[in-house]
């Protein structure tokens, strides 16, 4: 029996490659074979390729958000004018994300995902807190129809002590066994797996060792919030786990806002990642983006979303609000020193490494994806730069960064499988998704009490 393969021929593309031994081409090809870029280099004549004009694109690497709540998507928008104590309150403390039901679960990750590829992002953290292991199967589910590359972050019961410091709520090893045996069994497959842990600012500090040295075992990410807010000056969580040993390359930081200075420094000697969700983190009150804090202390800091409660599903979004952001911080230093900027002190391309490279890496991926290498699967994005907002295009990075958004993003392959194309997703009834996403919105508005502004917000 002879193997058929599936090749595509992209030409004539501008290619950001984020590889430094590759760099970037004004114009070349890039060739897909199966699940694999196989070359990358003008004038390719591969006779028995499907040839895709890539003659007025951006090709580069799918892009990497290192924290998402998924199954958020269903409640889209709700929570513009929430902070972070109202957020907790409405979501979480045995509040709305209690009421789902496992099929709510399913279609708020399929929903989310797809929102995610089609605005180019093709690999997620996706942080959960299942309520029960039906729970638990139908965000998997949900994540492997939508056909994303994704982390399956499995979060510890969301129950109403979930964020109570003192708690000794874990997991049940009887579960998180069985999840890793049926799902994550082969590393050879979209989605991995990843704990996403209370930490030590939100759980007792035994639960915490336990739970990171639960990861270590199963060799998995392990994805904790801490560091922020007003609480994360005084707790110093980071330097305890530091002290101890429990820092390492596998785990992961979200937020990282109000750490001390020798913090920063502390998480990138020990290779742990941070993940910077700028966007959630100024409006609601986590603390100004640590970009530039990690930056000066020898680490590179990842993007992510978030809560799309409160904020867009696209990383074009986060990306510039991680560059203002800083450049704004550095910019008023000098301002208050009676000077004016010279060279901008963060540049795109450093934020478009956080938004690709940084983040495979952040996410134990860095040998798959994150970058367009021959050898590496074909994770990637054809954004168009022909529309309006885009041309001319004099500077392909910096088009990217700060003038790009979902509806320039034309094409996406997820290893080497078309899911987008011509502006439009593949294979998906949206129609069918929007009912059934409807449905399981209509089910909580009925479950969880809310105030009437509340319940307009929703409606």
């Amino acid at each position: 029996m002879f193997l058929v393969r599936t090749s595509y021929l992209l030409k004539n593309g501008c290619v950001l490659s984020m590889d430094a031994k590759i760099g970037q081409y004004k114009r070349a090809d890039v060739l897909i074979q199966d699940s694999l870029i196989m070359a990358i280099q003008p004038d390719l004549d591969i006779p028995d390729a499907e040839i895709i004009d890539a003659s007025s694109m951006i090709i580069m690497p799918g892009l990497v958000d290192t924290h998402r709540h998924m199954w958020e998507s269903l409640v889209k928008t709700a929570g513009t004018n929430w902070s972070l104590p109202v957020y907790l309150q409405n979501l979480y403390y045995g509040a709305m994300g209690s009421k789902l039901r496992p099929q709510d679960s399913y279609i708020a990750n399929l929903l989310g995902s797809l929102e995610a590829l089609n605005a180019g992002v093709t690999t997620v953290m996706d942080w959960s807190m299942p309520y029960s292991p039906d729970h638990t199967d139908e965000l998997i589910r949900g994540l492997q129809d939508a056909g994303i590359r994704a982390v399956f972050a499995h979060g510890v019961p969301g129950e109403t002590d979930y964020w109570n410091r003192d708690s000794q709520l874990t997991y049940s090893n009887n579960d998180v066994r069985r999840v890793n045996e049926r799902y994550f069994s082969s590393r050879d497959q979209l989605l991995t797996y990843g704990l996403a842990i209370r930490g030590p600012e939100f759980s007792h500090w035994d639960t915490t060792v336990k739970e990171i040295e639960l990861a270590q075992e199963l060799d998995a990410i392990c994805s904790m919030h801490a560091g922020f807010g007003s609480w994360g000056s005084v707790d110093r969580s980071i330097s305890h786990l530091y002290e101890v040993g429990l820092l390492s390359p596998r785990v992961n930081i979200v937020h990282g806002n109000t750490m001390g200075m020798d913090e920063y420094k502390m998480l990138a000697d020990s290779g742990a990642s941070l993940s910077v969700t700028p966007e959630v983190e100024m409006m609601m009150g986590h603390g100004y983006p640590a970009t530039g804090y990690f930056l000066e202390h020898g680490g590179t800091p990842t993007l992510g979303v978030d809560v799309v409660t409160s904020t867009g599903g696209d990383m074009f979004s986060q990306m510039k609000f991680a560059l203002q952001a800083e450049r704004s911080r550095a910019n008023e230093q000098l301002l208050q020193q009676g000077e004016m900027p010279g060279e901008l002190n963060l540049q795109s391309s450093q934020v478009l490494r956080f938004a690709t490279s940084a983040g495979a890496q952040a996410l134990g991926l860095e040998q798959k994806v994150g970058t367009l290498t021959p050898g590496k699967e074909a994770d990637l994005i054809m954004i168009r730069t022909t529309d309006l907002n885009m041309f001319p295009v004099h500077d392909p990075i910096g088009a990217v960064v700060q003038f790009a958004n979902p509806s320039n993003v034309d094409t996406v392959f997820v290893a080497g499988r078309l899911v987008k194309r011509e502006g439009k997703l593949l294979n998906v009834d949206l129609d069918e998704i929007r009912h059934a996403a409807m449905q399981s919105k209509d089910y909580l508005l009925t479950q969880y009490r809310m105030s009437d502004a509340e319940r307009i917000a929703f409606s």
